[in-house]
């Protein structure tokens, strides 16, 4: 383990900070069976929603939209591999106009043919609410720094930080 602890700030920190430049992620519901699908994280600052684009179609839309929402689970790992989370909170489907407007970019708009007003067009509301965050600066060489040392030395390799995190 890592000679610093890695507080629940920091967690926090680290984790909304590299969802910015890296987006994916895996969303699904919080149930047996159940299995999560790659998705693309828009967070809105000001309320700590997640939103995701989807088709109103799909299985995690109509699920999503059963009984007014469910539990769920945003599975994530940033492009450079130095912060990964579990975060649970509650997924429901809604359709927001203002949203729609705020988030919309050419790639999101490649999957709706009739653009914005497409009849298939629907949102992923997902409010978080608590999770783990696992935090690493090592990067690829610092990583296979700390394997080479752990072998040599019989220890454990220094793979950074982990903290629980409350994002209510």
């Amino acid at each position: 383990m890592s000679d610093k602890t890695l507080t629940a700030s920091e967690a926090e920190s680290a984790f909304w900070d590299s969802l910015k430049s890296s987006n994916t992620g895996m969303l699904g519901l919080d149930q047996p069976g159940y299995h999560a699908q790659p998705m693309t994280a828009f967070r809105e600052e000001e309320t700590g929603t997640i939103w995701f684009f989807t088709r109103d179609e799909t299985d995690l839309a109509r699920d999503a939209a059963v009984g007014g929402g469910q539990s769920a689970m945003f599975h994530y790992m940033s492009k450079d591999q130095k912060v990964w989370a579990c975060i649970h909170g509650q997924l429901t489907q809604v359709h927001d106009r203002e949203r729609i407007d705020r988030y919309w970019n050419p790639v999101v708009s490649a999957w709706y043919p009739d653009g914005k007003d497409d009849a298939h067009l629907t949102l992923l509301r997902f409010d978080p609410d608590h999770g783990r965050v696992w935090v690493s600066d090592k990067g690829a060489l610092g990583f296979g720094y700390e394997i080479l040392k752990a072998n040599l030395t019989k220890s454990m390799p220094d793979e950074g930080g982990v903290a629980d995190v409350n994002l209510q």
